[in-house]
């Protein structure tokens, strides 16, 4: 009974094997027979780019990767359409997607290479070095290749270059900016400085200047002692101190005073003056003396 079931399980595991393989094989030859449309409708949207009708020729490459997931040939030949034509963002996606459907290293590379291209033409020489080496690893004989490699080194090189110059001119302008608005900075404080202590002076000129119009107290001085005190100190300081002085300092006779005779004589000349005015005096009273007259009623 047991090898009756052994033998008819081997008998379904036989089966199962050659219904396996006869779907694998209708698989495959579907996919042959999608890949050799697809190949067919390639060549067609070739044509098509070949007479510059690259509306028609990108609808039939689009086609034609619709019908095949194998077909690397179209997805190269749209992204070398649009690198043509300038779309390397496009160009480089058809780049990709080539270089996964591709099954042999050739078309690989050729993709790899390409990428290398769009990545050049993009100025990113950090990403076409690494293009250009996976290219170079699938065909490491491939001239063109090892002189783009060359090429994107070069070029990388130099943007670095170029990258930490300007990075190190960037850093000398922020320094540069850094000490200009320090001295900015330091001016105004200085300038600040200046008019807090030319108005601190002025300030302390107008005190004085107030001190100056006020009394001991601080009060206003009245107007008289504002002008009259100092004119009659001056005045005072002018005169001399009359009858305060001592007796040996009063004003001594000068050495050139006149004789006795001389004095004598004058007294005389002065009396005989003196004689002569009043008489003079009486002979006036005389004749100016009024007659009272008496009225006749």
């Amino acid at each position: 009974m047991s090898k009756i079931k052994l033998m008819f399980g081997l008998l379904l595991g036989l089966g199962a094997v050659h219904a396996q393989d006869d779907i694998t094989e209708k698989a495959n030859k579907e996919a042959e027979k999608a890949l050799k449309a697809s190949t067919n409708i390639t060549y067609e949207a070739n044509e098509e780019l070949t007479s510059n009708d690259f509306v028609s020729a990108e609808a039939d490459y689009r086609r034609a990767i619709s019908k095949s997931n194998k077909n690397a040939a179209a997805r190269f030949n749209l992204g070398n359409a649009y690198y043509n034509r300038e779309s390397f963002g496009e160009a480089f996606g058809r780049f990709k997607e080539a270089s996964d459907a591709a099954d042999d290293k050739g078309e690989k590379h050729k993709a790899f290479h390409n990428m290398g291209n769009v990545f050049m033409k993009q100025k990113d020489y950090k990403q076409a070095v690494e293009a250009y080496k996976q290219a170079l690893r699938k065909n490491p004989n491939d001239d063109e290749t090892r002189y783009n490699l060359a090429l994107a080194k070069k070029m990388l090189e130099k943007q670095q270059d170029e990258q930490k110059n300007d990075q190190n001119q960037d850093d000398q302008d922020k320094k540069d900016q850094e000490n200009e608005d320090k001295d900015k900075n330091q001016d105004q404080n200085n300038e600040g400085g200046d008019n807090e202590k030319k108005d601190e002076g002025e300030q302390k000129e107008d005190e004085n200047k107030d001190k100056g119009d006020q009394g001991d107290n601080g009060e206003d001085k009245p107007k008289e002692n504002q002008e009259g005190d100092g004119d009659k100190k001056k005045e005072q300081e002018k005169k001399p101190n009359e009858g305060n002085q001592p007796n040996d300092k009063k004003q001594q006779p000068r050495p050139n005073q006149l004789s006795e005779q001389q004095i004598q004589n004058l007294l005389e000349a002065m009396q005989n003056e003196e004689k002569k005015v009043q008489e003079k005096m009486e002979a006036r009273k005389v004749r100016g003396k009024k007659v009272k007259n008496e009225k006749d009623w």
